[in-house]
């Protein structure tokens, strides 16, 4: 993933992370509320001067006038207790805070009023560190070249000093180094040493925030602008993760998005900051801010005012094609709802065709079988008839009369049992579905389970009414039953079914046919 798009993707992380700014401030306020109810039952001044060490913390980036107060309160206990250590502490903690909130004069009054020969090296370290950054700020805040220089040569003084103490091999050495081989334009090394520092951060400190801000600073000054932004990124969400109100790092990157096109962004950003100033009560950074808000803004409004002015004539083109679309699609459904009354009258003349057509090709199969099947018997038939005559000649010249009575008997059954056989195979040929939709007119435990290609005696009379032939004495004659067993066998179907009797045979005469 290239540089541009993980600045992309970061940026829409830093959206969400604003979004949930105010979970962040309420984790924040609690840790303080935690920290300021354990104090209220302490009654040991070293314990308090301890507890009071943690809330100041807390407020240094949050609130300066509550870390300022907390200052005081420790710089009291401890000249109270006389702890020297502890006031000194008091004093460095409170030109720092100073130099945050743009309280240079009583800053600058702290520095003179402390004996720096005679300090610590480690309070040493820490009081040419405020006053590096009493002077980051103090030319910031005032904007003005004429003093910058000035400023500038006094805070790289600072900074030899401090260097001068520090051990070379030290993380704190080497930031500072970082800004000697910038100055001199070594930037490989100080980006070099700078990735370093940063990689060994915990994400989610405050320690991650500052060296993913240096970097981005070191970026700035190489013209690598996604870099940049990048860290500036990096640095913002951690900043708002931590509730960190002193947050040069979204001030920066709103002025940044800016200069990049992205108006909108950097209008929302520059608004998160002077929020976070006011809160934090930084009087430097809302001057900062105030120089900057207004180009931002200004730009801002006048792309709303350009998007409302295109909006304006979207609207009117948009109108105008509206009015065009409705009085062409009112033409169009007069149109199609003529062509659809047309279609629809159309699709029934056409569905009525097509349901005479598969009649008269049902009608026209069935008239087919029957044909061949009439023409057959009757050919079989006739010949049986010959054979029976030439029986019945050579039994009377032999005088084999019983022989004859026998024979006729027996021909006679087996005529009738192939003519069932027959009838069988020719309707099931024609409606083979027959017994399955017959017993689908009947209750479960009533249905027929037949061979195949064979009806019984009552599947036979209902075969014969669903082709048309509904007269029971019709139906005897071509069963060779009486009609009273045709009467029995219709009942004793009908007794069985899950319709009314009387709607029985319309069913039946419904078998087979398209619906």
């Amino acid at each position: 993933m290239g540089v541009e798009s993980k600045t992309d993707s970061l940026l829409k992380e830093l959206d969400k992370v604003i979004s949930k700014r105010s979970n962040y401030l309420e984790i924040k306020e609690k840790k303080i509320s935690d920290l300021k109810q354990e104090k209220e039952l302490l009654s040991n001044e070293e314990e308090i001067l301890d507890i009071n060490r943690e809330i100041i913390n807390q407020y240094n980036s949050f609130i300066c006038d509550s870390a300022e107060y907390y200052i005081k309160e420790n710089l009291a206990i401890a000249r109270q207790l006389d702890k020297k250590d502890i006031i000194t502490e008091s004093l460095l903690h409170l030109s720092y805070v100073y130099s945050l909130s743009g309280l240079f004069l009583q800053a600058a009054e702290i520095f003179s009023s402390m004996d720096y020969t005679h300090l610590p090296d480690h309070y040493k370290a820490w009081y040419c560190w405020n006053y590096i950054r009493y002077f980051e700020n103090l030319i910031v805040y005032i904007n003005d070249p004429r003093y910058a220089y000035s400023y500038e040569v006094e805070k790289e003084e600072w900074r030899d000093r401090v260097m001068n103490l520090l051990s070379d091999q030290s993380e704190e050495y080497k930031k500072e180094l970082t800004h000697r081989l910038q100055q001199s334009g070594q930037f490989s090394e100080a980006e070099e040493i700078l990735i370093s520092i940063f990689r060994h951060q915990q994400p989610h400190t405050h320690q991650y925030a500052m060296a993913a801000m240096n970097l981005a600073k070191h970026y700035a000054q190489t013209a690598e602008s996604e870099k940049e932004s990048y860290y500036l990124i990096l640095a913002a969400i951690s900043d708002m993760e931590l509730a960190v109100k002193e947050n040069e790092a979204l001030l920066s990157l709103a002025v940044k998005l800016y200069h990049d096109g992205d108006v909108d962004r950097a209008y929302n950003y520059i608004r998160i900051a002077l929020d976070d100033a006011l809160f934090y009560n930084a009087r430097f950074k809302n001057s900062v801010i105030a120089r900057i808000q207004p180009i931002i803004e200004d730009t801002y409004l006048q792309k709303i005012h350009s998007q409302q002015k295109n909006l304006r004539l979207y609207s009117i083109v948009t109108s105008l094609f509206v009015i065009f679309l409705i009085v062409t699609l009112s033409y169009l459904y007069i149109q199609i709802k003529a062509v659809s009354r047309a279609k629809k009258e159309l699709r029934v003349m056409n569905d009525d065709l097509i349901q005479l057509n598969k009649k008269l090709d049902e009608a026209n199969i069935v008239k087919e079988h029957y044909i061949g099947y009439f023409m057959n018997q009757c050919s079989v038939y006739i010949n049986k008839l010959h054979r029976y005559h030439k029986n019945v000649n050579l039994n009377i010249k032999t005088g084999q009369m019983g022989n004859l009575h026998k024979f006729s008997t027996d021909e006679m059954v087996s005529d009738i049992n192939e003519l069932h056989t027959n009838f069988d195979k020719t309707f099931l040929a024609l409606y083979p579905n027959f017994v399955t939709e017959f017993n689908s007119l009947l209750r479960n435990t009533e249905q027929y389970d037949l061979e195949k290609n064979q009806l019984n005696n009552e599947l036979r009379i209902f075969a014969l009414i669903k082709l048309g032939i509904t007269d029971v004495k019709q139906i005897a004659e071509f069963l060779h039953y009486s009609a009273q067993t045709v009467y029995n066998y219709k009942s004793k179907v009908k007794a069985k079914a899950l319709v009314e009797s009387d709607q029985f045979e319309d069913e039946v005469m419904k078998i087979g046919s398209i619906q």
